[in-house]
């Protein structure tokens, strides 16, 4: 099985040596999406749920991109930089897979990048 690189055009640059989306056979893997805005501008800060919901919004275009969407998805690990926020975030995320929702793993981290409140990793079939 081949494992490809994909360009994509939503995502920011990276910052870090890492790839926005790994395609290996008809999986893909996305790597942890901030709430970066889509000009470019930083991060949105706000509420847990303006942040969730960008970062959700994020993940929706990387897979548009790569040839997936939201309903493909089938494992997601959350980051909360607060388990405080973790009823507030279930209400955004729930918007985004209101039925059949994939796998999940959510838990608080010690600090996030930019230090927002959220990020999402997921895996999804193409």
């Amino acid at each position: 099985m081949e494992k490809i690189c994909l360009e994509v055009p939503s995502a920011p640059t990276p910052a870090a040596p890492y790839s926005v989306a790994v395609r290996a056979g008809d999986m893909l893997y996305l790597s942890g999406q901030v709430p970066l805005k889509p000009d470019g501008s930083g991060p949105v800060r706000g509420t847990i749920q303006e942040e969730a919901r960008q970062v959700l919004e994020n993940v929706k275009a990387v897979l548009a991109d790569c040839g997936s969407s939201l309903d493909k998805v089938v494992k997601v690990t959350a980051l909360l930089s607060d388990m405080e926020d973790f009823a507030a975030f279930n209400a955004v995320y729930s918007e985004y897979f209101p039925t059949n929702p994939p796998a999940r793993t959510c838990f608080q981290a010690g600090r996030l990048p930019l230090d927002v409140k959220v990020e999402v990793e997921c895996v999804a079939v193409i």
